[in-house]
């Protein structure tokens, strides 16, 4: 059985108050809970606005201002550009065509997209070329 989003909130501001409730507190200790526990539900189910930053480790840079693309992928323009980072303790480098990091070893030399794309690629390329001739 499927429970909607009405059903998890109100649920939610029940358990709240009734345990608020059984703890004794003054009104306006109560009413600073409630309002709190609504806010953090709402925000929650609305999506929030949590910025997303670089996946690179040690990576400070800002991705508020970064292009669309950058913050899909968490990955800012410097680190997606980098023939090596670091990333969850490996050697890794971005990959334009799947949109990931892969480990380092998994490209050609200095390109920028991971041998198993390229390959798809050129398959396509060359079915495209043979089904014209």
């Amino acid at each position: 059985m499927e429970t909607s989003l009405a059903e998890v909130k109100r649920d939610a501001k029940e358990a709240t108050l009734v345990k608020e409730e059984e703890d004794g507190e003054d009104e306006d200790d109560k009413y600073m809970k409630r309002a709190l526990t609504l806010t953090t539900i709402r925000a929650s189910s609305a999506g929030g606005s949590v910025q997303p930053c670089c996946q690179v480790q040690d990576c400070t840079v800002d991705m508020a201002g970064a292009r669309p693309y950058h913050r899909r992928h968490k990955v800012c323009e410097f680190h997606s550009k980098a023939p090596a980072v670091l990333v969850a303790g490996l050697q890794q480098r971005f990959c334009q065509q799947c949109s990931r990091f892969h480990e380092v070893s998994e490209f050609d030399e200095v390109k920028r997209s991971c041998r198993g794309r390229l390959a798809m690629h050129n398959e396509r390329r060359r079915k495209i070329l043979n089904d014209s001739l």
